[in-house]
């Protein structure tokens, strides 16, 4: 009997010892991204990381993973939804398979700055959408801003009928695709990290960009032509698995929703610096020619693109493109 219940103890204190060294593990975060550490998603990936294992210690490792090392942007989704990796922070053109409501984001001279579509993010329809895809396990966390979007392409392009016939680089995005065959071009589906490439090639002659993917790509280099169009935004929505999140000790998510509202607001207070410089580095390269567009000539494009709007009111609701809209006032 004796012997039995010293048998007994013993395995019980070494399954407790073992818990308790298991306890005692970190909860490991992979957050993996695709673009260069020195953008607005780059900076807020690592601030996140020293912020999280500065605040709550040995219970959480945070491991970014840039520049698609880990996973490219056309299988990151999957990663994230299989458990693969925790934190992701797609291009809002990237979640129109999971809800068309968000394809609001890539209709094209809807904002006319960073402030408007700042204000439609923080109001009562943006915020829904961060929990729009909840029942397919994506949790939207916040909004992190990139910049307005350039045309670039190795042909001066200052009226819509200059982008007649190239081949523009795109996100997979039917807006987006819609957007250039509006101006007769040709819309070519890349990952991102083929982007350089293609255009040094030739599989495309132009690309979108906010100047910081442009210049952290070394695009300028293989892009002659570098139009200021500012047509739309290149913003991320960070997100995490629903399941994943939910399941975190209260203490650790508590303490990571402080963070990522700290980090949301200094990436997104960054981005038009890191803009900024990009644009002026691009300047110093001499290597692209930077056109600015009359407002006259910055019109035209806009008269070409907005009918992308009337078809998709279908599929996003008028009364959410109303209220996009209505941030501009």
């Amino acid at each position: 009997m004796f012997k039995f219940t010293a048998k007994a103890l013993a395995c019980a204190l070494s399954l407790t010892i073992a818990g308790m060294a298991q306890a005692a593990e970190p909860i490991v975060i992979k957050f993996s991204h695709v673009v260069a550490e020195h953008t607005p998603k780059g900076q807020g990936a690592l601030l996140f990381k020293k912020l999280a294992e500065e605040r709550l210690g040995d219970k959480v490792k945070v491991e970014v993973y840039p520049n698609s090392s880990l996973f490219g942007d056309g299988k990151e989704m999957e990663a994230l939804l299989l458990g693969d990796v925790q934190l992701i922070a797609p291009s809002l053109a990237k979640f129109e398979h999971y809800t068309k409501q968000i394809q609001v984001f890539d209709l094209p001279f809807l904002f006319k700055d960073m402030a408007a579509l700042d204000r439609f993010q923080q109001s009562a329809e943006g915020q829904a959408l961060l929990k729009s895809m909840e029942d397919k396990n994506i949790t939207g966390l916040g909004y992190w801003h990139n910049g307005l979007k350039q045309l670039s392409a190795n042909k001066p392009l200052r009226e819509p009928k200059d982008a007649r016939g190239l081949k523009f680089r795109v996100q997979p995005s039917a807006v987006l695709e819609e957007q250039f065959k509006a101006v007769r071009a040709n819309p070519r589906k890349m990952s991102f990290a083929e982007v350089y490439q293609g255009l040094q090639t030739g599989v495309v002659n132009g690309a979108e960009n906010p100047y910081s993917n442009i210049y952290s790509q070394k695009m300028h280099e293989v892009q002659k032509y570098i139009t200021e169009s500012n047509h739309g935004a290149l913003d991320y929505m960070l997100i995490t698995n629903t399941k994943f999140w939910n399941g975190l000790p209260e203490d650790v998510r508590g303490e990571l929703d402080k963070i990522i509202v700290e980090v949301t607001a200094e990436v997104n207070k960054q981005a038009g610096a890191l803009n900024d410089d990009a644009k002026q580095r691009i300047i110093d390269a001499k290597t692209s020619e930077i056109i600015t567009l009359t407002p006259e000539q910055r019109d035209m494009w806009r008269d070409a693109m907005k009918p992308v709007w009337a078809k998709f009111e279908g599929e996003i609701g008028a009364d959410l493109i109303k209220a996009a809209d209505a941030a501009n006032q």
